[in-house]
């Protein structure tokens, strides 16, 4: 059979982040996990000792503008070059490596596919990619299999992210100023990225290579907005004011360091839609939590 049940052993970095917290909880009842703490340091060289390697240790977008570039290389491409000479001169079988959708593309027209050439805008996002090109590079030892994955915008219990700033304001009773805006965007639930991570180690029918990772429906920021409003009960006011007029309000926001700022409100407002099928394809198995769902979950969790 294609599941091998008793995975023993699974090395973490950034076991201590969002994700590597929800992930270890939700592979510690069938699996043995070793959180691994990785910092990069010129001419290190890491032993393996698992049977899986997950890497989700990087750094991420820096929204205060205060990372000299080469942290990003140091950080998300040289240190998981580090990782994965390691984890090639091992007895180890998986090596799962988080990737990132802006590796391929700050803006999307249409839908992202796998198929797309990447052209990143973002140190982060350019890190990640040439961290991506080394790991591709490598003619895989028989019974090694390497998964890149490329997340859109996760989100769950716990994490403080844009969400969290749109559900104050309409939890405050605040109109949404952006309606003009007619967006359509991806998003990952948590739950969906676990569970996608957990057949990836088990199923080694999947193929080695690059998989994008999001939920099944992309949403518009206006209907996240009345999403919310029915998760707190309140009725969602949304208001039309002319996009110039928000853009100018985003342009002062980023000279008063306002919560709302150009970065913001392109988050907020871009158009961002992944593709998952190719995941879903090589699973042969649809995701646990629908879009809708994950997102009443997030926002619930806001509450407490």
């Amino acid at each position: 059979p294609h599941t091998e049940k008793l995975m023993s052993k699974i090395s973490i970095t950034g076991a201590a982040g969002f994700v590597g917290t929800n992930l270890q909880n939700y592979l510690k009842s069938s699996h043995e996990i070793v959180p691994m703490s990785v910092r990069y340091k010129p001419n290190q060289e890491f032993e393996v000792t698992a049977d899986v390697v997950i890497h989700l240790a990087g750094k991420a977008h820096d929204l205060k503008k205060v990372s000299h570039p080469q942290d990003y290389y140091d950080a998300n491409y040289e240190l998981t070059k580090q990782l994965f000479d390691g984890f090639i001169n091992s007895e180890a079988k998986v090596f799962v490596f988080m990737s990132t959708v802006k590796a391929v593309a700050d803006e999307v027209k249409g839908i992202l596919s796998e198929d797309a050439i990447p052209n990143p805008k973002t140190h982060y996002g350019i890190a990640k990619h040439q961290a991506e090109q080394y790991l591709l590079s490598h003619e895989l030892p028989q019974g090694k299999r390497v998964y890149i994955l490329r997340p859109c915008m996760i989100h769950g219990p716990g994490n403080k992210g844009n969400l969290n700033l749109l559900y104050k304001l309409v939890a405050k009773g605040l109109p949404w100023p952006l309606g003009a805006f007619e967006n359509q965007r991806s998003f990952l639930s948590i739950e969906n990225l676990c569970f996608v991570i957990k057949e990836l180690l088990e199923n080694n029918a999947i193929p080695s290579g690059i998989y994008q990772v999001a939920d099944d429906a992309s949403l518009s920021t206006n209907k996240l907005i009345e999403l919310l409003g029915t998760s707190l009960n309140k009725k969602s006011r949304i208001f039309n004011i002319p996009s110039s007029w928000i853009k100018r309000g985003a342009k002062l926001g980023d000279y008063l360091h306002l919560p709302l700022n150009s970065e913001r409100l392109q988050k907020l407002t871009e158009n961002y839609v992944v593709s998952n099928h190719k995941i879903l394809t090589a699973m042969e198995k649809g995701l646990p939590v629908s879009t809708e769902q994950g997102l009443i979950r997030t926002f619930e969790s806001f509450r407490e």
